[in-house]
């Protein structure tokens, strides 16, 4: 009996980090949109403002949910959150560094044509 308690709680534990995961891949994807969607609209404070609260309730409603009556689904939900922000730096630095790199090389390519 023992042992299914404590399955249950891993899987508990587990869905809560996946369902943080959920809402960071909401939140961050959102925050992505939103970003470049700025450049083509003529209401740039009224987008990002009302994205930004968008995004926050959902967020919050998904976190009062995930964490129902317990601290420890929380702390799993935020870490899922936090694992997918930390992702969301990396791809977007590298994305980043790629572009500048491409930008280089086709500096380099225009200056020995010279």
């Amino acid at each position: 009996m023992e042992n299914v308690l404590v399955d249950n709680i891993f899987v508990e534990l587990a869905l809560a980090l996946l369902a943080g995961a959920l809402l960071g891949i909401f939140f961050f994807a959102g925050l992505w949109w939103t970003v470049r969607q700025l450049k083509s609209t003529q209401h740039v404070a009224l987008l990002f403002i009302a994205s930004l609260l968008f995004r926050s309730a959902i967020v919050i409603a998904g976190f009062y949910f995930i964490a129902g009556d317990n601290g420890y689904h929380l702390l799993a939900g935020l870490l899922g959150f936090m694992l997918v922000r930390l992702m969301a730096t990396r791809y977007t630095l590298q994305v980043e560094q790629a572009q500048s790199l491409g930008k280089t090389l086709i500096v380099n390519k225009q200056e020995d044509r010279l």
